[in-house]
C-alpha cells in the first residue's frame, strides 16, 4: 500500500499509498472553519488553531494522531483527530509545544472528540494522551482494552479495511 497509486473515485484525485484522515475540529466546535495562529491562544471564551481548541474557556483540546498498523505493510491507517486534557494537562502541554520537552510524558487521560466512523459513535471514548518529543504531534491509546478500536489498535487491520474506512471518508479507489 505504501507505494501504490490509485485513482479515487469520489474525488478523482491520484492518491499515493497511505494517507491521514484529519477532522479540522473537534466534533463540538461551535465556530467558523478557520484557525487563529497557535500563538493567539486564549484561555478564555472560544479559540481553535491548528494545535489547540478551547470551548467556553472551560473545556480545553489538542490536536492528536491516533493509529492504526496495517497488517503486512509498514504502514499505520492514522486519524488527526482532537482529545480533550485536564486544564493542569493542557497547561503542561502548552509549556513543552515550542520545544517539544515535556517533564511529564504522560500518559494523560482524555476523551476523544471527534467521531470516526465504525468506531466511534456520539457516545464519549476515553483515551490515554501520550505527548512525543521533538514537536510531534501526541499519540493516542484507547483506554478500554475490549473496545474495536483498542483492539485494532493492538492487533493491526487489513489493506482492504484501510480502503473501506477511506471510502467511508470519500476516497474510494475508482473500480
Amino acid at each position: 500500500m505504501s507505494s501504490a497509486q490509485w485513482r479515487c473515485g469520489s474525488c478523482d484525485e491520484a492518491h499515493q499509498g497511505m494517507f491521514a484522515l484529519a477532522s479540522f475540529a473537534p466534533d463540538p466546535w461551535p465556530g467558523a472553519e478557520r484557525y487563529e495562529p497557535n500563538g493567539a491562544i486564549r484561555l478564555e471564551g472560544d479559540f481553535l488553531s491548528e494545535d489547540f481548541c478551547v470551548l467556553d474557556g472551560k473545556y480545553f483540546m489538542v490536536r492528536a494522531c491516533l493509529e492504526i498498523p496495517v497488517l503486512g505493510t509498514h504502514e499505520v491507517l492514522s486519524f488527526g483527530v482532537w482529545s480533550t486534557l485536564s486544564r493542569d494537562n493542557f497547561d503542561k502541554y502548552l509549556v513543552g509545544f515550542d520545544d517539544g520537552d515535556y517533564p511529564d510524558m504522560g500518559p494523560w487521560s482524555g476523551w476523544l472528540c471527534n467521531r470516526i466512523e465504525h468506531y466511534i459513535g456520539n457516545d464519549p471514548l476515553a483515551i490515554w494522551l501520550v505527548p512525543q518529543a521533538g514537536r510531534q504531534r501526541p499519540r493516542l491509546y484507547v483506554q478500554d482494552d475490549n473496545h474495536p478500536l483498542a483492539i485494532d489498535q493492538d492487533n493491526g487491520i487489513s489493506p482492504e479495511r484501510v480502503l473501506e474506512i477511506y471510502g467511508h471518508y470519500g476516497h474510494r479507489p475508482s473500480e
